[in-house]
């Protein structure tokens, strides 16, 4: 019995338990003397690369909207384009995504010479206002997943700065700090020296109902659907191809059948080379990547909360070492961890209700690439017309005669 190309439950991994082995005296090897070779994910690398181009228009559009008066000088833009990664011209970013931005003239000075500059469409503007509203039907939302954020982390505060940082990736709104610890300070304070960039967010109560980890209510809600007690644990899904040695194999199945710890419990008192402080780690990365938008975050965003989630130095190479529940891209240079279960190949079938913003935001990209593809079209076609329409009329020209 291998662990290939399987969901593994719990019920199947303790059918794979020789019920000797302790009494032979097996020892099972902890994991940091094991190795686990990386092996390529296609289906979910592809997810990732699906994405750059909708990343690209996010980042300039939110550049855009940072500016005074949302609108900007084209020359301004153009001067930023390494640090927004366009690899062409600014002007031609705005050609190639007709409905995010008009260019229009105006004056930088008083008595400058008018320049292009850039504002958003009618269009861009009705997609921000629906925006919002989204945000606003899924506050309860936003709520609940800030506060789990904070009862996963040492003392329950986590910088404030660290939080913006992570914003797009759990769906927060640009203002959700100060909006969300406004309306609920019966859950959220901000302490310390904001204009040093020395605040944090504290949790200012615990509410049990959000205290249940994702692999919890999975196990809750099957055990009321088959009305057997099913006891939480992860989910094992290795990709085609994806072999593991029968050491790795014995492991696994051993690791899988320690408790479930969960990433809310106190672990306080474990110590940090512990194997169940692993299984808590494994755990807590579990959660955050479950709380994600896309269900897969950046390592070096997650490196970034290592003292506030207890995570050690090396905690990344859970990546590979759990590599049936993580999966661990390497695409464009940024190492990512992906939730397996979370995806079926390349599509998300875990989706996040804020993703509904990206739905739109995409149809609205779409929706000017199948303009701008129309408009080229009929040029193409009109530039034929023209062109038979010349060689039509020199065919028809009398022929002079030279003599008589």
């Amino acid at each position: 019995m291998v662990l290939r190309n399987l969901t593994i439950s719990y019920e199947i991994i303790k059918s794979l338990k020789h019920a000797k082995e302790h009494s032979l005296g097996i020892q099972i090897r902890w994991i940091s003397s094991l190795k686990v070779v990386w092996k390529k994910d296609t289906r979910l690398d592809e997810a990732i690369e699906q994405d750059k181009r909708y990343k690209l228009c996010a980042r300039v559009v939110k550049e855009v909207l940072n500016e005074p008066g949302q609108v900007i000088p084209l020359r301004y833009l153009e001067k930023r384009r390494e640090r927004l990664r366009l690899t062409f011209k600014a002007k031609s970013f705005v050609e190639m995504n007709p409905s995010l931005f008009e260019i229009y003239y105006d004056r930088i000075k008083p008595k400058s010479d008018p320049v292009q500059f850039l504002r958003p469409t009618p269009r861009l503007r009705a997609f921000l206002d629906e925006e919002q509203r989204i945000y606003s039907e899924n506050e309860p939302l936003l709520v609940s997943k800030l506060c789990q954020l904070l009862m996963m982390a040492k003392d329950k505060v986590i910088s404030a700065d660290k939080l913006v940082h992570v914003k797009r990736d759990f769906g927060f709104p640009n203002d959700f700090l100060m909006k969300l610890v406004q309306k609920y300070p019966n859950y959220f304070r901000l302490t310390g020296l904001p204009e040093e960039g020395k605040s944090f967010l504290e949790l200012v109560s615990w509410n049990p109902d959000f205290a249940k980890s994702k692999i919890e209510l999975r196990a809750e809600d099957e055990t009321l659907k088959t009305g057997v007690r099913i006891r939480p644990n992860y989910n094992v899904k290795l990709p085609s191809g994806f072999f593991l040695r029968k050491e790795m194999r014995e492991w696994t199945r051993d690791w899988l059948e320690q408790d479930y710890i969960s990433p809310y419990e106190d672990v306080s008192h474990l110590d940090q080379a512990s194997k169940e402080m692993e299984k808590r780690t494994v755990g807590v990365v579990h959660e955050l990547l479950s709380l994600s938008l896309l269900k897969r975050v950046p390592v070096p965003t997650l490196g970034k909360f290592c003292d506030e989630f207890r995570f050690s130095n090396a905690f990344s190479s859970v990546f590979t070492r759990h590599s049936g529940i993580f999966y661990l891209s390497l695409k464009g240079g940024i190492k990512t961890a992906v939730l397996r279960e979370a995806y079926k190949d390349d599509e998300l079938v875990d989706r996040d209700p804020l993703l509904a913003i990206k739905d739109k935001f995409l149809r609205l990209l779409e929706e000017g690439w199948q303009e701008r593809k129309d408009r080229l079209k009929l040029q193409r076609e009109q530039v034929q017309k023209d062109r038979e329409m010349m060689l039509a009329a020199k065919s028809n020209e009398p022929i002079e005669r030279l003599c008589d």
